[in-house]
């Protein structure tokens, strides 16, 4: 159930905010491991969530919403399965075949709207689950560069570590989304903004204690590369949180599978990165794929304004 129309922008710039920042990630992950990478961006990203948090309250100064008894519970099963998400995604990028890795990591959209349905109830329309079937469809198609991919191929390619990777990676981005939904559900009060902030501070200071914890134990000598790395890992952090605001705000106020079909919309900001700032042709398959992208986050934005005006 869409409870804000606040969802929308707030997705649109999750999408735009983390194209970004997987493009300066980049930089810090060629010289730190796949877990100091990965704490990179919880650990710089706490001063810029407890700011935001902070002047937000300054802004709309109104009493402490209450808080449910599972709220840390929920925060940290999030955060765990974010952090295991990332983790996967980075060992699909190391198998040959990385490129099926990334294809069915993008079926992240599908398994939400499943576990969704299961886990929470949520319920999207027909046009919806024709949108996240399209961009499912679309990023497969940009993911596989131009090589012809059957459907017999991908189903082939399943046995392949890459693939399991990859498939494994979007199950827990999927349960990333509903354990932060329902982290935003434990916050009492009618200011979705405050709650998704809120549930940021807790889960950023969860997953830092989490992975911070397990580097200083199997791979101490990595923790003095991450301190060291701190000015490309300082925007890292900016922008992770920034990401992170939106996406939890967007998760607050729509069904997470909505969210995360029209979150797809980062593979037209990456593209046109690419475009117009690298000068970077544009082939055929990747504009097939793009419109096949933006078909889909128009289908389930359609779905959602028709349910909308039947209620």
């Amino acid at each position: 159930m869409i409870t804000s129309p606040l969802w929308l922008p707030a997705t649109l710039m999750a999408g735009a905010t983390q194209a970004w920042r997987t493009a300066v990630q980049r930089r810090v992950s060629h010289s730190l491991s796949i877990n100091a990478a990965g704490l990179v961006r919880y650990l710089y990203g706490i001063p810029f969530a407890l700011l935001m948090l902070g002047g937000y309250r300054l802004l709309f100064p109104t009493p402490f919403p209450a808080i449910g008894s599972q709220f840390l519970l929920f925060c940290a099963a999030g955060g765990l399965a974010q952090i295991i998400a990332t983790n996967l995604l980075i060992m699909a990028f190391q198998h040959r075949n990385f490129v099926v890795g990334t294809a069915y990591s993008k079926t992240e959209a599908v398994q939400g709207a499943v576990l969704s349905f299961l886990l929470l109830g949520e319920r999207l329309a027909p046009l919806a689950w024709a949108g996240i079937g399209c961009g499912v469809m679309g990023v497969m198609l940009l993911s596989t560069g131009g090589k012809r991919m059957g459907p017999g191929d991908f189903l082939r390619a399943l046995g392949q570590p890459a693939a399991q990777t990859g498939i494994a990676s979007g199950f827990f981005f999927a349960l990333t989304a509903i354990g932060i939904r329902r982290a935003t559900q434990e916050v009492g009060g009618d200011d979705r903004i405050l709650a998704a902030l809120t549930v940021l501070c807790a889960t950023v200071l969860l997953q830092t204690l989490l992975q911070g914890a397990w580097l200083m134990l199997r791979e101490p000598g990595e923790m003095r590369r991450v301190m060291a790395s701190w000015r490309v890992s300082g925007q890292v952090g900016l922008l992770s949180a920034l990401g992170s605001a939106c996406w939890f705000t967007g998760f607050a106020t729509a069904p997470v599978a909505l969210v995360r079909i029209v979150g797809q919309i980062e593979v037209a900001f990456t593209m046109a990165f690419g475009h117009f700032y690298l000068k970077e042709r544009m082939r055929r398959s990747e504009a097939m794929g793009l419109a096949l992208v933006v078909t889909g986050v128009v289908l389930a934005l359609a779905g959602s304004m028709l349910a909308g005006s039947q209620r």
